[in-house]
């Protein structure tokens, strides 16, 4: 009887240390790819911060002017002036679901 609880126990023990050895190479791999992520997310962050800077640089106020003034007989651009803008009041808004409703309702 002690033999098989021997046997048992030794055999437990191997299962248990094949468990933990598994158990620690997938933990390291998952940490692996865990700073491999990281790194890509930096360099990710790094060339959105790079894009960014240069569509600032790309939308200069000054840049654009010059390449109005460049351009202005091609593309038939005009300042802006206040006189351009229209009013709220001058949108035709469609009509609200409840007025539909009750002309709808009326037809009867």
């Amino acid at each position: 009887m002690k033999i098989v609880l021997h046997l048992s126990g030794i055999v437990l023990v191997a299962v248990c240390a094949t468990w933990a050895y598994r158990v620690n190479y997938e933990t390291q791999e998952a940490q692996n790819r865990l700073a491999d992520l990281r790194g890509e997310i930096a360099s990710e962050r790094e060339a959105v911060g790079v894009l960014e800077a240069e569509w600032a640089y790309l939308n200069r106020p000054d840049r654009l002017r010059a390449l109005v003034v460049a351009h202005a007989d091609v593309l038939n651009l005009v300042e802006l002036q206040p006189e351009n803008f229209g009013e709220a009041a001058m949108v035709a808004f469609p009509p609200d679901p409840e007025e539909l409703v009750d002309a709808a309702g009326d037809v009867e």
